[in-house]
């Protein structure tokens, strides 16, 4: 049996730490003996003075050994734990896993507390803890007013929950986030098919883009710009996927033909009001059409990070361009019960592909609908879903034309 198969990781990083001590107790005394035996009195002394520092020197190693592999074990038994965090008033929940911090915890699962920076210089995080108790894992050069740490106050990308806490903090809403200019650099230019590419994204580590899902941002490298919604979720802030549609424009143009990995693109926003409405525990209905099914995208794994949604059914209309993620929402189909796949053709008229989706549904009392697309499935679905009990505070609707 090899090695890496008797020990485990932390076993064999111990053994890595420990080898050189045991190489120097092992065999270099001897070399220092057989360098005494050859020389005089002074030289002698002197290699004995070398021996018994060396033996107290090694001594200590060992004892930072031990208390490396101590901490490494602590290390690993925090990870294999986790607390509930409450926000208040919202009643919103999440678990914090590890030595997660409570603002990392949050934004993992889809629940958009405010914050700025992220790593302790800024103080927009802050919080005031209601219950429980929080511990610091990262440094921050912010500093809290005695009178805030007096009231329970903390940076939630500085502390971690040691055990269930409660926290009073806002939620924040599309007019709360504000305005960025972020550079990001391409991870990946995904051409899924002659229509449709997926533009990866990586948002620079200290400068995440805050979003909420439905949003879209302005895109400009090289001297070309275009708006685009973002695919992706916002608990996942540096990695932002978009869908680009090659109609031509000179940014997708662009995507199409010479962007490349690392290639500068500057991002700036969020912008738009289509957003998940969090309070709501009702069946959720996404209606997409062609390249509109970017932001029901983000919307949909919003959803299902958040755990709201009783059902959820999509309803994607190709629109020309393809189910190009078509394996995608199959997959979701396949791993959750709540979750139905509906693709479409988009050879009827807007209004009529419309009926066909409202005629599955006759009651929508308790649904709530978010649909991007042309004005024309819009305009049909909002009277249609009206009429099928939908109160006006469930209805999502976000007007994308194609150009």
């Amino acid at each position: 049996m090899s090695l890496d198969r008797r020990l485990g990781r932390e076993d064999i990083f111990a053994w890595a730490v420990r080898f050189p001590v045991f190489f120097l107790f092992r065999f270099l005394p001897e070399k220092l003996a057989d360098v005494a035996e050859r020389t005089g009195a002074v030289a002698r002394q002197a290699v004995a003075d070398v021996k018994q520092w060396l033996v107290r020197e090694l001594g200590a190693a060992h004892q930072e050994v031990d208390r490396a592999e101590a901490l490494l074990a602590q290390e690993s038994g925090m990870r294999t734990m986790s607390a509930t965090v409450t926000v208040q008033p919202s009643g919103h929940e999440f678990f914090a896993e590890g030595n997660d911090t409570v603002l990392e915890a949050a934004l993992r699962a889809g629940i958009p507390l405010n914050y700025g920076c992220s790593n302790g210089n800024c103080g927009e995080c802050k919080v005031r803890l209601l219950a429980g108790q929080v511990k610091k894992v990262h440094p921050r050069d912010f500093s809290l007013k005695e009178a805030d740490k007096t009231g329970g106050d903390f940076l939630m990308c500085s502390y971690a929950p040691v055990s269930e806490i409660v926290i009073e903090a806002s939620v924040a809403g599309a007019d709360d986030i504000p305005q960025q200019r972020i550079p990001a650099k391409v991870k990946a230019v995904e051409v899924i098919n002659k229509h449709v590419a997926a533009l990866h994204l990586l948002a620079p580590r200290s400068q995440r883009l805050r979003f909420l899902a439905g949003q879209y941002v302005a895109l400009s490298a090289d001297g070309t710009e275009g708006d685009y919604y973002i695919a992706s979720c916002p608990c996942d802030d540096r990695h932002i996927e978009l869908h680009i549609r090659q109609n031509g424009q000179p940014f997708a143009c662009k995507v199409f033909e010479s962007l490349g990995k690392d290639d500068a693109v500057r991002i700036e926003g969020p912008h738009g009001h289509f957003v998940m409405k969090l309070d709501s525990r009702h069946s959720v209905m996404f209606v997409a059409w062609g390249d509109a099914f970017a932001p029901i995208k983000s919307l949909i794994q919003h959803a299902m990070s958040l755990e709201l949604a009783q059902a959820m059914h999509l309803y994607w209309i190709e629109g020309g361009l393809g189910h190009y993620q078509d394996n995608l929402c199959r997959a979701w189909a396949d791993a959750y019960d709540n979750f139905a796949y509906h693709p479409l053709s988009g050879e009827a008229a807007p209004a009529a592909i419309a009926a066909a989706i409202l005629n599955l549904h006759e009651d929508l009392s308790n649904t709530d609908v978010y649909a991007a697309g042309p004005t024309a499935l819009i305009e049909a679905l909002e009277a249609g879903a009206l009429a099928r009990g939908l109160s006006p505070l469930g209805w999502h609707g976000e007007t994308v034309d194609r150009d």
